[in-house]
């Protein structure tokens, strides 16, 4: 069924509530039926955006790799629950340092 042309016809504006001629009617994003006058586009936050993560770190990297230096110092024994002076001979524990590199500049 054919529509009719609107040439005389009014329509209200949902927004204003004026009456305007039909053929100057806009709908909105909303749904709306405005004047041109009173039309306002959909605001760009309002469209969902993709969000795409950045790059963190490569795949599969091998950095270059050192192993630290380790310098034993020696053997230390521990004292007795009961902190008497008499040191525990059975299990001695050893202890280990690491150093790391030391670059040493005169200014």
């Amino acid at each position: 069924m054919p529509n009719a042309s609107g040439k005389y016809a009014k329509a209200i504006s949902d927004r204003s509530g004026l009456e305007f001629p039909y053929k100057e009617m806009i709908k909105e994003w909303n749904g709306s039926l405005v004047h041109k006058s009173e039309f306002e586009a959909r605001h760009p936050q309002d469209e969902p955006s993709t969000h795409v993560a950045d790059g963190e770190s490569l795949h599969n990297a091998r950095p270059a790799r050192r192993e630290p230096v380790i310098v034993h110092v020696g053997s230390k024994t521990f004292f007795d629950q009961n902190d008497t002076m008499s040191p525990q001979t059975q299990n001695p524990v050893l202890m280990s340092m690491k150093v790391n590199p030391v670059t040493v500049s005169i200014s």
